[in-house]
């Protein structure tokens, strides 16, 4: 997900994350998980998950882990929303 330059710091990233959690705890979904980049640029983003409750863990599904991305998830049982 990315935000346009023009509403960065509004706040949009960060209801659009609250509302995919909360839509996955209303539907009973324990977990969530999410691919982004590791590099500098997307430090914004990493930064974006870990205020919300995402934690680095290793890869998940198909995915190998690769020095170009970073992996994250967040146990829904525990979530408070900021």
């Amino acid at each position: 997900m990315r935000t346009t330059t023009a509403y960065q710091g509004f706040g949009v990233g960060s209801a659009l994350v609250r509302h995919v959690v909360a839509e996955a705890s209303r539907r009973g979904y324990r977990r969530l998980s999410l691919e982004t980049g590791s590099s500098d640029h997307f430090a914004p983003a990493r930064r974006l998950y870990a205020r919300h409750g995402f934690v680095p863990c290793p890869p998940f599904g198909d995915y190998r882990d690769d020095p170009n991305s970073m992996y994250l998830t967040l146990e829904l049982g525990t979530v408070t929303v900021p």
